[in-house]
């Protein structure tokens, strides 16, 4: 197969689809590679490691869509990538779909399948192309939390941990899910107060036992909820529900009750985001303030450590374009079941549910 890895145009995205690794493997599998010149550029990979491992540097973004059947990226085509897209392309990427009806829509007209990483789930139901950038999404938060809540920032002038004699900030992680639980162990290495609320009493006893009885554990409803919020100075939402929309369980009232200068950080904006307030922001344009409270919703984090955060995600990703890349997207379907929700458009069609019902677009059955 001829599989493509053009350089991201999202704003400060310098994460990229494939390291020279990734590359080696697929061409030793048989596969030819093209690369888009200076893909690896923001993170340090020149075009001439990519050489070395067999791939062709292509001099476009526009010559790597003509060229390659399958295109892996890391982020969610912009307009003038969907544009470049034909019914034969196979899309690898994340696609968050849930929460964008125009991307969805574009990408249907297109009559290309698109495959969506963050929705390749294993029995388990754990979502394994999703746990890399969930723990970078989750430790970044609290650093960047901790980050506006100093006063040259526009915060309230507390340090998380505190000093003797000074009471430690108040963190309250809501969803803790790999995200949650890796902002959690942030907060709590850095010495904050901090208290976790999830649906799931199982992971509340998991998390009690994991911080030994350190933190203070909360059943997810509206009441502890916002109790935790208007007593925090940094609230992290990290509420997930695969390929769906995250639901909005911080309300602006909620938000107006905090004090001034205190910080919110949605990892979950990806998907529409678990704070009413909260709207996606850029690294380039990071935050905003209502009712006094600093907002930072950058929809992709992990791209400001975007060399840990490529390294990490093609180790979980290589897996899938191999499969992909050998067998073609119905065959890998029927080879790997964990491969199957995966598919979010097949075909200019849109097969998954939950998107469906969020957009409420046309739903059509993955017959594969």
């Amino acid at each position: 197969m001829k599989i493509g890895v053009p350089k991201e145009i999202k704003n400060n995205e310098n994460r990229v689809g494939l390291v020279p690794g990734g590359v080696r493997q697929l061409v030793l599998d048989g596969h030819q590679l093209f690369i888009e010149t200076n893909a690896g550029s923001g993170i340090g990979i020149s075009d001439e490691e990519y050489k070395k491992v067999g791939a062709t540097i292509l001099p476009s973004l526009e010559k790597v869509f003509e060229t390659a059947d399958m295109i892996i990226k890391v982020k969610e085509p912009q307009p003038r990538e969907i544009a470049l897209l034909k019914p034969h392309h196979i899309l690898y990427t994340y696609l968050h779909l849930a929460a964008d009806r125009e991307l969805t829509i574009g990408l249907m007209k297109t009559g290309a399948t698109c495959i969506a990483y963050e929705t390749i789930q294993l029995k388990d139901g754990s979502l394994p192309l999703l746990v890399p950038m969930s723990e970078v999404a989750g430790r970044m938060s609290t650093q960047v939390g901790a980050t506006y809540l100093q006063l040259d920032k526009g915060g309230k002038g507390v340090l998380l941990g505190g000093v003797p004699g000074v009471r430690r900030a108040k963190v309250t992680v809501i969803g803790c899910g790999i995200a949650g639980t890796n902002a959690i162990k942030m907060a709590m290495g850095l010495g904050a107060d901090v208290t976790a609320i999830d649906l799931s009493t199982k992971r509340l006893a998991e998390l009690d036992d994991l911080f030994d009885n350190r933190i203070t554990t909360l059943f997810s409803n509206v009441d502890n909820i916002e109790k935790s919020v208007m007593q925090s100075d940094l609230v992290i939402g990290a509420v997930l529900i695969p390929g769906a929309k995250a639901p909005k369980l911080v309300t602006r009232e909620m938000i107006s009750k905090m004090e001034k200068g205190s910080v919110v950080v949605d990892i979950a904006v990806d998907q529409g985001g678990c704070i009413e307030t909260c709207k996606a922001t850029t690294h380039e344009n990071p935050t905003f303030v209502v009712d006094g409270v600093i907002h930072y919703c950058v929809a992709n984090m992990p791209g400001a450590v975007a060399r840990t955060s490529t390294y990490a995600l093609t180790n979980v990703t290589l897996k899938y374009a191999r499969l992909i890349a050998k067998h073609g997207v119905d065959k890998a379907a029927a080879i790997d079941e964990s491969f199957r929700p995966g598919i979010n458009i097949f075909k200019g069609a849109l097969v998954y549910q939950a998107v469906a019902q969020d957009l409420e677009l046309p739903y059509t059955v993955l017959k594969v």
